[in-house]
């Protein structure tokens, strides 16, 4: 008797389970992140990271003691808005194209005075949990003035359409000692690593989708990250050599990514995992 009423219990339990299952909706883990980034925007610690870049624009600082003020970001002298959502771009006076971080190192340079081999990978990019560069609150205030702005990375120039190519190639080369390339995770739908979706730069949406969070907050780290650490850290977990700090390598990629996103909204800087 007392096997019958387990079995009739476990039959019930079953049958009920049955029924209630396709009722609740059941969250991807595309979902759940998404819905775990978007509760924590409000409070993206990359608020302070802008916060912090704004002053530092302004700041008069270097040898030279001037601020960045009469930097030129391809918008105008001293003007941030909108800029980033049309970089990279040709700049005449350096005759090169170049993104917003080689950019800022130019007029750091330029107009405040400091020198070439201030900036590496190492001075570029703060270690996990540690105060963020210059750089990266530079970046981060550049970006946050570009948010919700439509994405417009020119190509217009010669120039910009032969970094565009470049680009173009860098993506799809495999090399390494796993034969890996940038689009072996990032040229198909619907793959993923672990819980991570991998977006699809290939195609317009997800392309729009991806550059536009970059810099990003990284939440497992402590840290803003921006867009060349993006592209440094795929190097090293395809195992390539070292993508140098600023390299036409790293601008070209970044060109590609960017014109391939045109269209879209900027809404960096973002919050991730």
């Amino acid at each position: 008797m007392k096997k019958l009423t387990y079995f009739a219990y476990a039959s019930l339990l079953a049958a009920l389970s049955g029924m209630a299952f396709p009722a609740i909706a059941q969250k991807s883990s595309s979902e759940a992140i998404a819905e775990y980034r978007a509760a924590l925007q409000d409070g993206n610690p990359a608020d302070l990271n802008a916060a912090r870049g704004e002053i530092l624009w302004k700041t008069a600082r270097g040898p030279s003691n001037v601020s960045l003020e009469q930097c030129d970001l391809g918008v105008g002298v001293g003007k941030v808005k909108g800029a980033a959502t049309k970089l990279p771009r040709y700049f005449a006076d350096t005759k090169h194209v170049m993104d917003l971080e080689s950019r800022l190192v130019h007029c750091m340079m330029t107009l405040q005075g400091f020198k070439a081999d201030e900036f590496t990978t190492k001075t570029a990019f703060s270690n996990e949990g540690q105060r963020a560069t210059v750089i990266e609150d530079l970046v981060a205030y550049i970006y946050d003035e570009s948010r919700e702005m439509s994405i417009s990375v020119p190509q217009g120039h010669k120039e910009e359409k032969a970094a565009y190519a470049r680009g173009k190639k860098i993506f799809f080369f495999k090399g390494g000692p796993y034969d890996f390339s940038c689009a072996s995770c990032h040229s198909q739908d619907e793959k993923r690593i672990r819980l991570q979706d991998l977006p699809n730069l290939t195609a317009p949406e997800p392309a729009k989708a991806a550059f536009a969070q970059w810099p990003a907050y990284r939440v497992s780290q402590g840290a803003l990250r921006t867009m060349q650490w993006r592209l440094y850290d795929c190097f090293r977990q395809q195992r390539f050599p070292e993508l140098q700090y600023l390299s036409q390598t790293s601008i070209d990629l970044t060109t590609f990514l960017g014109v391939n996103a045109n269209g879209g909204k900027m809404a960096a800087p973002a919050i991730k995992r």
